[in-house]
């Protein structure tokens, strides 16, 4: 059994804390008619978040501070320090230069509160990673959706305003990890250690494979996400609908992967952890390839389609972090999750950029873009998903 309070406590905090990381895309059509910005400016903005996040996580992966520090001290300090930032990014949004600054400097942020909190799971539930990691990520998702939610409540407001409540749901977080402190499972603080320690879990075979599927999920996730405005916006428009409902359906979107990944947990404790990501990423992969395909189809059929991949697309991405976590060395585990999340996330960089970009031009022909990922992702872990449900 779950030890609940402290899964309940975490997952919630990293909700509000990853509140931070689509806050801007929440206001992206609101920031294009108030201060000019295009929607290439807005992809920009996107992929600094996740420069900055990446940033982050090699540093803290590198000088060993993920393990050296206590986790729930890390989490706490990103929290509050994101939680400014992210509301200063208000006086600067006019300035393409300058935003993209602040937004980076969230994602620096924004690696204290991801990966030490994948950390801080493992410290309370070993045993069950697959199905706590599942809400953690479920929560993360909901967390980059509530953007849109906020923005959705808010839409008779100044713009502005969902920043300042996605702030303020970071310093709750801050709040609430900080009084929890760290699980019994893990030490709270580890002994010094060589630069790079998090790189030396890839000599391990079931590690590499793991975080080679991770990086092909990687590619897709977050290109997807970010053209989800995009592709609603387009199924609205074929329907004659309001904009105004574009925040709440991208936000049911995205954020039914809540349940996805809730679920992918709970089947991942009968069949594996290997066996639900190799599913879900061959799920998510096939509507890549055929979604521009039926292009022309009826709307709600589409934005059916697109519930399905939104449920799919993140429900392996905790399952991935299990099977890491599994095998990576214990006393280096904060700096083995960080350095694969920092790949991972490297990885967004270009496949955010080509979607974005591409977008004006290409249309739904971008989404071919993303294919490689999951293509390639379930190459790399054919051999995990060939072992038993309890390997």
């Amino acid at each position: 059994m779950l030890t609940r309070y402290p899964l309940v406590t975490i997952v919630i905090a990293q909700l509000f804390g990853t509140s931070l990381w689509f806050s801007v895309n929440g206001v992206g059509l609101a920031l294009q008619d108030a201060v000019g910005l295009s929607g290439r400016d807005l992809g920009l903005l996107t992929i600094a978040v996740q420069a900055g996040f990446i940033s982050g996580t090699l540093f803290i992966a590198t000088t060993g501070l993920a393990d050296r520090v206590r986790a729930s001290h890390l989490f706490a300090l990103s929290a509050v320090l994101g939680a400014l930032i992210n509301a200063a990014f208000i006086t600067v949004a006019d300035n393409v230069t300058l935003a993209a600054v602040a937004r980076f400097a969230t994602g620096l942020c924004l690696a204290g509160i991801y990966p030490l909190g994948m950390k801080l799971v493992v410290s309370w539930t070993p045993s069950h990673a697959g199905a706590a990691l599942g809400w953690l990520v479920g929560m993360l998702t909901l967390g980059i959706a509530s953007p849109h939610l906020l923005r959705g409540l808010t839409l008779s407001l100044p713009w502005q305003w969902p920043l300042l409540l996605a702030s303020l749901l970071a310093l709750v977080a801050a709040l609430m990890i900080d009084r929890l402190g760290v699980g019994p499972h893990l030490p709270a603080k580890a002994s010094g250690g060589r630069p790079w320690a998090g790189l030396a879990a890839f000599k391990h075979k079931d590690f590499r494979a793991a975080a080679l599927g991770y990086f092909g999920h990687c590619w897709e996730l977050y290109a997807l996400w970010a053209l989800v405005p995009f592709l609603v916006t387009r199924e609205l428009t074929r329907l004659g609908a309001s904009s105004s409902a574009q925040p709440w359906l991208s936000f049911l979107i995205i954020a039914i992967g809540l349940p996805g990944c809730v679920l992918a947990g709970r089947w991942s404790r009968r069949v594996g952890s290997a066996h639900v990501a190799f599913v879900a990423l061959a799920t998510s992969g096939t509507l890549c390839l055929i979604y521009p395909l039926i292009g022309a189809a009826p709307p709600l059929l589409l934005i059916a389609l697109l519930l399905v991949w939104g449920l799919s697309v993140i429900a392996d991405s905790a399952q991935f972090s299990a099977l890491a976590s599994a095998t990576a060395p214990a006393e280096r585990l904060g700096a083995a999750l960080a350095m694969m999340n920092a790949i991972g996330f490297g990885l967004t960089i270009p496949s955010i950029a080509l979607v974005t970009s591409l977008w004006g031009s290409q249309g739904l022909g971008v989404i071919w873009w993303l294919l490689p990922g999951p293509v390639l992702g379930l190459i790399a872990m054919r051999g995990l998903n060939r072992r038993p449900a309890g390997a």
